[in-house]
């Protein structure tokens, strides 16, 4: 019973590792992709709409029929944008967990 207990106390601190700590593990035993998906695309969203309506303004800046037709481009582009940022995310996360479940059952160990 008390190796249970050592065992699980000893996976907690793995996993208090703190964001540089993590981030600069040169031996890659710890993955940060799945802990900051969220993150990342938040900033990606953020990032989107950020040259979304830089090219609004700019398009109005030169004539209000050019600003209006970016503005609709901007729309789709922006949409298409969050659909690629999201898919490329969510494929990311997949592989990950996915090297993580094979390293767990081939007795590799390398939590999170």
């Amino acid at each position: 019973m008390s190796d249970t207990s050592h065992v699980l106390e000893a996976r907690h601190l793995r996993e208090d590792r703190g964001f540089f700590e993590r981030l600069l593990d040169f031996s890659f035993q710890y993955f940060i992709t799945q802990k900051y998906a969220k993150f990342l695309y938040g900033i990606h969203l953020l990032l989107g709409l950020i040259v979304g309506t830089w090219y609004v303004f700019n398009g109005f800046q030169t004539s209000t029929s050019q600003g209006l037709l970016t503005l609709l481009l901007a729309v789709v582009g922006y949409f298409l944008w969050i659909l690629y940022v999201r898919v490329a995310l969510e494929f990311l996360v997949a592989m990950f967990r996915t090297a993580e479940n094979i390293a767990r059952a081939s007795g590799g160990g390398r939590d999170s």
